[in-house]
């Protein structure tokens, strides 16, 4: 009697593992990344600080929040009293971009116990992200390195924001010494690694145009939303044909 074949869903089951070796290695390839955010972790514990918060607060925000852009955008919202709803509406939108990423993640991590899965979530950030499917492209299934990955991160972010607090009287202009740069360049980096040629160009323009007209008639990050979209979109359509 024929075997019926195996499920997609059951032979990723079978190359998905969680160990401390890929924890190690995605550790290891985010520090050269962790560098990087570590020198825009400073840029935000000198703006918490100017912005009024004390050293414990930037540093239990950047803790439980672990999100740069969103933890910016609420400095640029800090005032007495707070605006609780704003401030929680505009990270939300800012945000969203993380069920992108979630669902690419979704097919592997549901394969994970759920405190692997979970515990893992939580580091994900767009770096992490980044790097783990950059991994994942070239074979590597063990869903520790994005844990990995993110802890490299988390450190360097929670790190700097207690050194740029600290520091904060010294760079008071952030700008001066090219710190607010470092954002940037990471993300320039990581794109670098994601190009597959003049094949995939067309995904990353439709996402830049939408995004930048967004940007002029949306109020709001919702650009960042839609640019991911457009272009998630358009790169699915592309491998459809």
């Amino acid at each position: 009697m024929l075997r019926p074949a195996r499920s997609q869903d059951q032979s990723l089951k079978d190359l998905v593992t969680f160990s401390l070796s890929g924890a190690l290695a995605g550790f290891r390839k985010s520090v050269p990344i962790a560098l990087s955010v570590f020198a825009y972790g400073l840029v935000f514990g000198v703006l918490a600080r100017q912005a009024g918060l004390s050293l414990a607060e930037s540093v239990l925000m950047s803790g439980l929040v672990f999100a740069g852009a969103s933890q910016f955008a609420v400095l640029g919202l800090w005032a007495s009293p707070l605006p609780i709803g704003t401030i929680v509406l505009t990270t939300a939108i800012i945000n969203l971009r993380h069920l992108l990423m979630g669902a690419v993640l979704y097919p592997w991590f549901s394969r994970l116990r759920p405190a692997a899965a979970y515990l893992t979530s939580f580091f994900i950030v767009d770096e992490s992200w980044a790097l783990t499917m950059g991994e994942h492209a070239r074979g590597c299934r063990d869903a520790a390195f994005l844990l990995g990955s993110g802890i490299a991160l988390f450190l360097a972010w929670v790190g700097a924001t207690v050194a740029g607090g600290m520091v904060g009287d010294v760079l008071q202009d952030p700008s001066r010494w090219g710190l607010d740069f470092a954002f940037t360049a990471v993300f320039i980096a990581l794109l670098v690694g994601f190009w597959k040629g003049k094949a995939d160009l067309l995904p990353w323009v439709v996402a830049a145009v939408v995004a930048a007209v967004a940007a002029e008639l949306l109020p709001g990050k919702w650009y960042i939303l839609l640019g991911g979209l457009a272009g998630s979109l358009t790169g699915a359509m592309q491998n459809d044909d």
